[in-house]
Formats: structure tokens, C-alpha cells, sequence
């Protein structure tokens, strides 16, 4: 299978390696320096993974490579952009996987690939929900720190068969993946998670371990309690006792990675916060609620991101 990662950052080049290891021909498409890094070297995975792979990387998707699937690796931020990009190199419409953090991504995804000329992108387009932990040391290196999950929805609707081809690919090369009847209701478990989690580790720089300590404990609850009161007024009812539970596991899963937007702010990038905090404030304003602590936490968050500005290049 011809597999082409748009967007190759941590998660991206990890699957993407994952899926070369499992005998499949992947095209990385990222930032010069890490394509340079892995041309040179090989893409080297460590943590509990330690391998070096070797695969195709590039700037962009060159003409003739004739991807049978793709995997739209960009952050939130950059993926109507890229899927844009996307739809001008990769001609034909092909099984596309959105396997990013946040809510509400997928629109703007499918508006952006028909604008580019992809017909019918419902068609194309499967939604996953991604907890697989993964560091971008640095260009060419990705680490595994933990265990996680692909999580996609039932095969049903205009992505049917889409979604039962990533199924399958995804299984073939031992990425844990499960399918589930409810898969909004399984984005918005894992955006409570999200919004516990990141903002609190990246403002005070610290791995996701640190929350199991106070004072990060208790500022990962208020935001967990918040979220979930959002999530209540949307219809999905969580107790409390199992969002904590999942809460705790995650966090002791993933004790040792460095959450996605701890990485983007040490990088001086944007960060993935509107698409996680930022709408889960949008929502519930909508219904009249008020999140004082998450207010607090995205407001911090973009006041951090706009005291470096951010390198801008291929979407990533």
C-alpha cells in the first residue's frame, strides 16, 4: 500500500514509521529539516519502540507517487491549509484520516479538500481519535513515550468503506485500533482529557507524570470538571467517577511524554489550544455556561504562544 503522511510531525512520523516497519511504502511529507534528517539517517523511533526506518521523505507530494491513502498529519491550526495543499498534489481522492486532537476539525477539512477539487470528500474523510503518545525530539527522531490507541467509529454512512480501510490497514501493522458505535461521544471523552492535560503541562513545562502531584493535580481537575459540565450540556453524560478514572490512566499511560502543546510552545509554534479549550469555551458560552478556570488557561496559553514568533513553513 502506497501511503502518503501529510503533515509529518510526531504523531504523523510515528504511524507513518509504524506502517513502513509493517511493509507498506510511506512518503513522509514534513519540514526540511526533519525530510532532511530522515533522508540521511532514516527515521529513528526510540522509547518503547527503538528502530530506524527507512522511508521516503519530501517537501511535497512529488506527481507520480500514486498515494492509495492518506494520513493528514497537520495540527488543527494548519489543516485547512493543508488540507488545500493536499487536494493540488494528491489529484485523485483517496481514504484520508483526521487523527488530530480537538472538536468540530472535520468540516472545514472536507470544505478545503472540495475547494481543491476532491469530489464528494465525505467519501474520503474518516475522523479518529488518537491517544498514541509521541515527542518530536528532534528532525528525524520521534519517540514513543507509552502506550495509546487509534479509536474509530463504526463503518456506516458515506465513509464507510473508508473507515473500514483504515481499520484494517491500521490492525495489519499491530497499531492498536478499536472501533466503536458512538465515535463524537468518544472525541469529546478525549477532549476532556486534552483539556485537562495540556494546558497544565505546558504552562508550567512539565510531563504529563506531574499531574498525579499538586499543585498540577488540582488545576488538571477544575479544568477536567469544567469541560465536563460542557460536555453534559451537549448530551453526553459522563460520570464523574469515569472521566477522573480516565483521566489518571492517561496521564500514569503517558507519565513520561511531553503533552503536544508543551511541545509547540517550546518551539516558539502556535499551539493546538482553540481546537481543545478554546471551543470547548465556545460551546459552552453558547449555552449560557461559564468556564472561569479554562477561560483563564487559554488566555494564558495564547499570551505565551504570542511572545515568540512562530516558524511557518510546511504544515506540520
Amino acid at each position: 500500500m502506497r501511503i502518503v503522511v501529510f503533515g509529518a510531525g510526531a504523531i504523523g512520523s510515528l504511524l507513518g514509521g509504524t506502517l513502513a516497519r509493517g511493509g507498506h511504502t510511506v512518503l513522509l511529507i514534513g519540514r526540511p529539516d526533519h525530510v532532511a534528517a530522515i533522508r540521511a539517517e532514516g527515521l529513528r523511533l526510540t522509547g518503547r519502540i527503538e528502530h530506524t526506518v527507512r522511508l521516503a521523505a519530501e517537501t511535497s507530494v512529488p506527481s507520480d507517487f500514486g498515494a492509495e491513502a492518506v494520513i493528514l498529519g497537520a495540527k488543527t491550526f494548519d489543516l485547512p491549509s493543508a488540507a488545500g495543499l493536499l487536494a493540488l498534489e494528491v489529484a485523485s481522492p483517496v481514504p484520508t484520516l483526521l487523527p488530530q486532537n480537538g472538536l468540530g476539525i472535520e468540516d472545514p477539512v472536507r470544505a478545503a479538500l472540495a475547494a481543491g477539487g476532491w469530489p464528494e470528500p465525505e467519501r474520503w474523510v474518516v475522523r479518529a481519535v488518537n491517544s498514541l503518545p509521541a515527542t518530536l525530539v528532534g528532525p528525524g527522531e520521534v519517540r514513543a513515550a507509552g502506550n495509546g490507541e487509534i479509536v474509530l467509529g463504526f463503518a456506516k454512512g458515506p465513509a464507510a468503506e473508508a473507515t473500514r480501510f483504515f481499520a484494517m490497514l491500521l490492525r495489519g501493522a499491530g497499531i492498536p485500533t478499536r472501533s466503536v458505535r458512538d465515535l463524537e461521544k468518544e472525541l469529546w471523552r478525549k477532549a476532556l482529557v486534552n483539556a485537562a492535560i495540556n494546558p497544565v503541562t505546558a504552562l508550567h513545562g512539565v510531563p504529563n507524570g506531574r499531574l498525579l502531584e499538586e499543585p498540577y493535580r488540582a488545576e488538571s481537575e477544575r479544568l477536567l470538571l469544567e469541560a465536563l459540565a460542557t460536555a453534559r450540556v451537549y448530551g453526553f453524560s459522563f460520570p464523574d467517577r469515569e472521566v477522573r478514572a480516565d483521566l489518571e490512566r492517561i496521564v500514569r499511560a503517558t507519565a513520561e511524554n511531553r503533552s503536544s502543546m508543551l511541545q509547540d510552545l517550546d518551539r516558539g509554534r502556535p499551539t493546538e489550544v482553540q481546537a481543545i479549550s478554546g471551543e470547548i469555551l465556545r460551546r459552552a458560552a453558547t449555552k449560557g455556561l461559564d468556564l472561569p478556570a479554562t477561560r483563564a488557561a487559554v488566555d494564558a496559553i495564547r499570551a505565551r504562544s504570542r511572545r515568540s514568533a512562530p516558524a511557518r513553513g510546511k504544515p506540520s
